[in-house]
């Protein structure tokens, strides 16, 4: 425990078997290793320190060494160490009036023992405790206060009150121990412990009260949550090592975990398609489908979100997943060791290769993978698994007490406390404290199974399953919307690259919807509902126009007047419409349709010669026979007709049909009216020669303008 006794006593170490060592080394004549020197208080820049000798295999010998020393300063005494001589009777009666801490430890001990110096200089750290050593030689003091026992521990309270401390066992480790967990004891540096009603109000959940001494499943799952839907997240792609470490993780999760069965239901989904990737890399957008179950399994989630139970820290930004990934990994090697796995270290290499690939601490990465290196292999069966990633544990405590990311309300300690094990905790015959591993064992078995985990404050299977639908509904209605969005992109731009009817033809359109009373639906039926083309030739019928026919000229008084004008100004744009056509009722009517324009262009000969009544080319389609007849044409059958090329460019049927010609005979003269139009060539030449005439002009003007400037330059000289 050295980090604990500064800044009384501050460690240095250099590896003088190093080439950029070796002049730092020579300077304070070090010839041999391991060699130790002591630096005293104010000692000069130049001094080279007083070498002592110490077994450096015990580590118990060397404290006392380092102890040996610092009582050997001589005066002015540091002001960064404690007192380290016996206390008198004196100077107990006029402690309070002279220190401002809570609690005052009295040790009594013999006088070659050690202990209550240890423990002095390990509450060195800690605030509001003072310590103070008693020797069994001081009778007047023994024999007031009634100690019988040494070692042994006595708080004194101001009012000269003198309680013994309870502890496991009479030795240096359980003492200091129990010290710094008394009430307003706490780390130097370090906030004092935190309230319930601060604590509400210092994090972003409120406060949920909780057993230190049990395993909680929302931590598990919430530590779940945060790995494969945070951490594993940063990866947006994830392959090579950094798959294979998923794999065995995931693979790992489904076969120790033990979770509720919609978890269970979900790790094993999520592993069956990881092992299925034989690629050697996958994108986390793939995993986040499976994850979240998009699917639609039945009985099949992780919950999201956090939900911290017995890892809450005093703050937002303590304990939590760090805690929760811990209590993670114990979970699973002792599942593994109930379960009687195969391979000893299963679940270690697992956890080994996500920490290296995944976690998001480098730092501490760094460190359990010098640790997995080290000792690793020594890991031969189930139960070692257990204990090694237990005193690995320990380790990181030890080394990380003190430290920032340490929470004051729950301080980093050699774990399981006394209090939680008593059989754990023992002494050797020297006095150091020593586990006790056939305990541990047991302890860590029964605190880690499945049947020891607490389900207080999860959130009910049905609320999840719940949410899951609803967010996969959102979801879907989102990616409809986008697709609505990209389709409209799209046919906007298809829009573009076609040429559109002219502004003349789309305002009389849109007068002839205006002075229409109401949409009419067209109704798609197949065969003889949609040949129906004249109204007052079927009695009993819904008259229907033909959408393809051409539109007809009206001729009167020795003049044509069209329906429409071709015209390729001012043409704007107009949204696509989707198109459902019935093909069986589309060729009878395109053969109608033909069957006009080839009469039409008979008779536009002879339309100009007599003057006969106006007629229109109406058809009956006879659904067995296929013929088609010809009908006088009614008063309204122009505008039905318009109405059917109106409805035609709504629908903008468009494409190229190859036919035979169909010839038509009658009795009388029939007149007809050409369309006339421009095709997409015509615009496009029209567009091209535009353009070349433009750069014409543009480089006609660029030549003349630099000619004139070169006269008035020729002008301008003397």
């Amino acid at each position: 425990m050295w980090i604990e006794w500064k800044p009384a006593v501050n460690l240095a170490a250099v590896d003088c078997a190093a080439e950029e060592n070796r002049k730092i080394c020579n300077g304070f004549g070090i010839r041999a290793y391991p060699t130790i020197k002591f630096f005293y208080a104010y000692s000069k820049a130049d001094s080279t320190g007083q070498a002592f000798k110490a077994s450096t295999h015990d580590v118990r010998l060397l404290r006392h060494r380092i102890i040996d020393q610092l009582e050997s300063h001589e005066e002015p005494w540091p002001p960064a160490c404690p007192p380290l001589e016996p206390t008198s009777q004196a100077e107990i009666d006029s402690f309070f009036e002279t220190n401002s801490v809570q609690h005052l430890a009295l040790i009594f001990e013999d006088t070659k023992s050690y202990i209550g110096r240890e423990v002095t200089l390990d509450l060195l750290q800690y605030e509001n405790v003072a310590v103070r050593r008693v020797l069994s030689t001081e009778e007047g003091l023994v024999t007031k206060l009634g100690v019988t026992e040494f070692p042994s521990c006595y708080l004194y309270s101001p009012q000269g009150n003198l309680t013994r401390l309870k502890v496991n066992i009479e030795a240096r480790t359980f003492y200091s121990y129990a010290l710094q967990r008394l009430p307003g004891v706490v780390r130097s540096g370090k906030p004092l412990p935190v309230t319930l009603d601060v604590l509400t109000n210092s994090t972003e959940e409120p406060w949920r009260p909780f057993n230190r001494s049990r395993v909680y499943m929302a931590d598990l799952e919430s530590t779940l949550h945060y790995s494969l839907r945070v951490e594993v997240a940063a990866h947006t792609l994830i392959k090579g090592d950094a798959l294979t470490s998923l794999k065995k993780y995931i693979s790992v999760l489904a076969k120790y975990f033990p979770g509720r069965p919609v978890v269970m239901s979900l790790l094993k989904s999520l592993n069956s398609w990881l092992q299925n990737q034989t690629g050697n890399e996958i994108s986390y957008e793939a995993l986040r489908e499976i994850l979240d179950n998009s699917a639609q399994s039945p009985d099949t989630a992780l919950p999201e979100g956090e939900r911290w139970v017995g890892c809450q820290g005093s703050r937002p930004h303590l304990r939590r997943y760090p805690c929760g990934m811990w209590t993670l990994f114990h979970t699973l090697t002792v599942q593994a060791k109930n379960a009687e796995g195969t391979d000893p270290q299963e679940v270690l290499s697992a956890m080994r290769n996500y920490v290296h690939s995944f976690f998001g601490c480098s730092a501490c990465a760094e460190h359990f993978e010098i640790m997995a290196t080290e000792s690793l292999v020594e890991v031969n069966t189930l139960s070692s698994a257990v204990l090694w990633l237990w005193s690995r544990h320990n380790r990181v405590n030890n080394r990380l007490a003190g430290d920032l990311s340490e929470d004051p309300n729950f301080p980093k300690i050699q774990w399981p406390p006394p209090e939680m094990c008593p059989a754990c905790h023992t002494v050797k015959e020297n006095g150091e404290h020593k586990w006790s591993k056939e305990q541990v064992l047991p302890f860590l078995l029964s605190h880690f199974s499945s049947s020891s985990i607490l389900t207080d404050y999860l959130e009910d299977e049905s609320q999840i399953l719940a949410k899951q639908r609803e967010k996969h509904a959102s979801q879907q209605q989102a990616l409809e919307a986008q697709k609505r969005v990209e389709r409209k992109a799209r046919e906007a731009l298809d829009s573009m690259a076609h040429p559109l009817p002219s502004q003349p033809a789309m305002e009389e359109e849109e007068e002839e919807e205006e002075e229409e009373e109401g949409p009419q639906d067209e109704e798609e039926e197949g065969g003889e509902g949609r040949a129906a083309a004249a109204a007052d030739g079927m009695e009993g019928k819904t008259s229907e126009t033909t959408p393809w026919a051409k539109p007809e000229m009206e001729v009167g008084r020795g003049r044509r007047q069209a329906h429409r004008k071709p015209s390729i100004v001012g043409m704007r744009m107009r949204e696509l419409q989707e198109d459902i056509v019935d093909l069986d009722s589309f060729v009878n009517q395109h053969y109608k349709a033909k069957a006009l324009r080839v009469k039409q262009r008979t008779l536009q000969r002879k339309e100009e010669q007599e003057p006969w009544p106006v007629f229109g080319l109406g058809m009956e389609l006879d659904a067995g026979l296929g013929m088609v007849g010809l009908q006088p044409m009614e008063a309204d059958f122009e505008q039905d007709v318009g109405r059917q090329r109106k409805r035609l460019q709504k629908r903008e049927l468009t494409g190229q049909y190859f036919v035979e010609e169909a010839e038509l005979s009658h009795r009388g003269r029939w007149m007809s009216v050409l369309s006339i139009g421009f095709s997409k060539v015509d615009i496009s030449l029209c567009v091209i020669l535009y353009f070349l005439s433009s750069m014409c002009l543009l480089s006609m003007y660029i030549f003349f303008k630099t000619r004139l400037r070169l006269r008035r330059a020729k002008v301008g000289l003397p």
